[in-house]
């Protein structure tokens, strides 16, 4: 598969069903965070290194005691069998035949067991619900399938409403969402709007796995969720899902990188398009970033197949770019790497 970008976004638009197509793509309000969110990463420029011995490009990462591929994973996005008939487990063969590491959604419409069969390392994200033992069963049952670490998303207290999901979902009958089928919207399984910081450590008590916290946007709130004890966090705003004008990720990533001066792992997701677009995220100090709506289009395009190709390519686009700007390694890729005019855009 050769597609990216907007072609491949339009090539899933006439393949899925108008209201999975609505579902995926939509954002909040407006719509302008998710619209403004890949042009942010354009707003950067590179001052490239020269006369380095770049003959050799490894664009591979350690995270949390897992080798990878490349600092691109892909992140929890729900109800993949609106996509493709195999669901999350076509999607966790792809990402595992990639090298890379996948974010089970817990609102996966796959068993969690037959993902983790398919899956190379994986993560689960988790929703804190009102009823905690929801919740605490979702978790256990993640835990004995042999999820690695736990996403918890926090800026989600309330679901944002979003005026183009107009459609019912279309479903499968048997999808299978964990513990009570496709029907998430009972007052039970509303997220709970009272969670705070102690939340991490009873994730972290009821798991035995680090937390890793998706949702951070400001430095205060990164420096509270360390102190809580979260193994690292993820700026995001939820895909443009959430908060509506809520500030673009690759524009609030370094302050928070610069509040934990490397106490954290920090990943980065929203917008990511390019293996360029990588480069600058690295550059702003991320450890990896995460890629959610061109998952769910490659594999509406070309099912597993489609997922690997995509991956592939973020990583042979980062190679190439690493190379042009004199990087052999992530290691190598500095905030040096920017433009001073471009590090902090004027309208911070």
């Amino acid at each position: 598969m050769a597609l990216s970008g907007s072609a491949l976004e339009e090539s899933a638009r006439a393949m899925l069903a108008p209201g999975a197509y609505d579902f995926y793509a939509a954002g909040s309000g407006e719509e302008l965070s998710r619209d403004e969110a890949a042009d942010a990463w354009r707003s950067y420029r590179f001052l490239p290194r020269v006369l380095r011995d770049v003959s050799r490009v490894d664009t591979g990462i350690e995270l949390l005691g897992e080798r990878l591929s490349s600092p691109v994973l892909a992140a929890p996005t729900a109800f993949h069998a609106m996509a493709h008939p195999e669901g999350e487990v076509a999607t966790a063969e792809g990402i595992r035949d990639a090298g890379q590491l996948m974010v089970l959604s817990s609102r996966a419409t796959s068993p969690v067991e037959g993902v983790a069969a398919a899956a190379g390392p994986w993560w689960f994200q988790v929703y804190v619900l009102r009823d905690r033992e929801i919740t605490a069963r979702q978790v256990r049952r993640a835990v004995a399938a042999g999820a690695r670490a736990l996403v918890l998303t926090v800026d989600a207290p309330y679901v944002a409403t979003k005026p183009r999901v107009t459609r019912p979902l279309p479903l499968p009958r048997d999808a299978h969402v964990l513990d009570v089928g496709v029907d998430t919207r009972t007052a039970d399984w509303e997220q709970d709007p009272s969670i705070g910081p102690g939340t991490i450590d009873w994730l972290r008590a009821e798991s035995g796995l680090p937390v890793l916290v998706k949702g951070v946007l400001r430095a205060d709130d990164a420096l509270a969720c360390r102190d809580a004890g979260a193994a690292g966090v993820i700026v995001s705003n939820h895909g443009g899902r959430q908060l509506d004008r809520a500030l673009p990720t690759a524009h609030a990533l370094r302050p928070v990188v610069e509040a934990l001066a490397g106490e954290l792992p920090v990943l980065v997701d929203g917008g990511i398009r390019t293996g360029t677009d990588v480069l600058t995220a690295l550059a702003l100090g991320a450890d990896a970033v995460l890629i959610g709506r061109p998952v769910l289009w490659a594999l509406a395009v070309e099912g597993r197949a489609g997922v690997r190709s995509l991956l592939d390519s973020y990583r042979t686009e980062l190679a190439e770019a690493m190379a042009l700007v004199g990087a052999r390694s992530p290691g190598e890729i500095g905030f040096d790497l920017l433009a001073p005019g471009y590090r902090h855009p004027a309208h911070w």
